[in-house]
């Protein structure tokens, strides 16, 4: 499902430890850390969406995290044309996310990357917040750090040094 403008309507998390460090997934059998994200369906809603997309890629239920906050627009990146699939090329042009900033108040034993039939991730750490963005794909940074820097004011009283210029890549 496309906008009018070729952007596919998603959700990305960012996953807060009690310590304000995320949550950074490592796709299967790629050197590639992200957050959580992925499309919403048709008839759902974001919020709906980022509670599906959070089972399915860490087997946290809504019970596991608390939302603090989300961004109050649509983030837009697009796709370089080699990493679009083909039967995409032409109308689509990339993402437009609504983002989620979540706190953990489960256990980190209850991520469970193998909760759906198709994994996508095979490693998972925490990292500081303002982790340098460099192990990002380039084209999805100046997304995160946009995320990032809109969602940071929801952590509360511990907060963290600001984004330093660069470190967003």
């Amino acid at each position: 499902m496309l906008d009018r403008d070729g952007y596919r309507p998603n959700v990305g998390v960012i996953l807060a430890n009690p310590r304000n460090d995320v949550f950074w997934g490592k796709r299967i059998n790629q050197h590639a850390w992200q957050f959580p994200q992925g499309g919403i369906q048709s008839g759902e809603s974001p919020e709906q969406a980022m509670f599906r997309e959070l089972e399915e890629e860490t087997g946290l239920k809504a019970d596991h995290v608390r939302v603090l906050g989300r961004t109050r627009q649509w983030l837009r990146y697009e796709v370089p044309e080699r990493w679009m699939r083909r039967d995409w090329r032409g109308a689509y042009r990339g993402q437009k996310q609504i983002w989620y900033l979540l706190r953990l108040t489960g256990r980190d034993s209850d991520v469970k990357l193998r909760a759906s039939g198709h994994p996508e991730f095979d490693a998972w750490r925490w990292q500081d917040y303002w982790i340098p963005l460099e192990t990002v794909i380039e084209f999805k940074r100046e997304v995160y750090r946009q995320a990032l820097t809109e969602l940071h004011r929801y952590l509360g009283a511990d907060r963290r040094r600001p984004l330093r210029a660069g470190s967003a890549g």
